[in-house]
């Protein structure tokens, strides 16, 4: 509730959000992601790489998530010491927009890195001898390279249309500006719902093709099924807060008045900093959950601790085989 003492303003102090609320807990987030997401990608890196010259797509889509996420990690320091400061950027404008580049950009690489990912795995079950063109190492990095400069060239544009440091603030909007509330519509719709559609129609489509499997044993179909709904809980966990409270936010910016505005954004921040601080853990979670998925990287990973290999399971041949791997 506001004060005697808390501006109406939108544009006044930054609506009299209290920074300091939360930080703590904001900042451990931060540290327990950066921490986690440099052991499980330093531990996992070296495996993926053996597995795309051995030919394996997925792999390839793996690397450039790998690259993506240790980038981004390399950036969570400063978001932490941002935090901890109060929100207050107390480096150049230019270390802002580079951080803030790197950090927006991984999000939506990752997210549209795993729809390639499920649509790569859709067409292994769905169309496993007409999409063999399309499942190869070349297309799986010409698409994701693709992707990374479709990205990169939308936040530059973004970039360039006025994120600039205000209040020593770093791409902070309190409340959502309008030429800001217009990026975040189509960040909500085309960055979250529509890959969030391409991850539930892929993955229903495999759940089916799993199910009428006759080659497939019981082992193999549990291990896609738990895949899949690895993929689709860890898009959930790590991207939907984010974006439903970033909706929110941006819907109540336009129907809102001032104070009222204020008095909401001021009960708003620390959950949305929270789900900002959530969306980072994917980079924490995404070779866990796909390197070590996988029984060939498994083993390239007890080689690497000396632990020699166990003897692989059977494999069945067929259409459905090549998402068990």
């Amino acid at each position: 509730m506001l004060n005697a003492s808390t501006p109406c303003l939108p544009n006044a102090s930054r609506c009299g959000v209290d920074f300091q609320d939360g930080q703590e807990l904001v900042v451990s987030l931060y540290g327990v992601v950066f921490l986690l997401g440099l052991a499980t990608n330093a531990l996992t890196v070296w495996p993926i790489v053996q597995q795309v010259r051995l030919g394996n797509v997925l792999a390839v889509y793996l690397l450039g998530l790998a690259a993506s996420d240790l980038l981004y990690l390399l950036t969570l320091p400063l978001w932490m010491l941002y935090v901890w400061r109060g929100h207050r950027w107390t480096l150049n404008s230019l270390a802002c927009h580079v951080a803030g580049f790197v950090f927006y950009s991984n999000m939506y690489v990752s997210i549209l890195l795993l729809c390639l990912i499920s649509l790569e795995r859709y067409l292994a079950v769905a169309h496993p001898l007409r999409s063999l063109g399309l499942r190869s190492r070349r297309s799986a990095a010409v698409a994701s390279v693709l992707v990374a400069l479709l990205v990169f060239t939308f936040h530059v544009v973004v970039s360039l249309r006025g994120q600039e440091l205000e209040n020593t603030s770093c791409y902070d909007s309190y409340p959502v500006q309008p030429d800001v509330a217009r990026f975040n519509y189509f960040r909500v719709a085309a960055g979250f719902a529509l890959p969030l559609l391409v991850l539930g129609v892929c993955y229903l489509k495999i759940f089916q093709g799993v199910r009428a499997s006759s080659s497939l044993l019981g082992w193999q179909k549990a291990k896609v099924k738990r895949l899949s709904l690895g993929v689709i809980a860890i898009f959930l966990l790590c991207f939907a807060p984010y974006h439903v409270l970033l909706l929110v936010r941006t819907v109540a910016s336009r129907v809102l008045e001032s104070c009222s505005l204020c008095s909401f954004e001021q009960r708003l921040h620390l959950p949305f900093s929270l789900s900002l601080a959530l969306s980072s853990l994917n980079s924490a979670l995404d070779p866990v959950l796909y390197a070590l998925v996988s029984d060939s990287i498994k083993g390239d990973l007890r080689k690497v601790f000396g632990c020699g290999v166990g003897a692989p399971r059977a494999t069945v041949s067929g259409r459905i085989t090549s998402i068990a791997s």
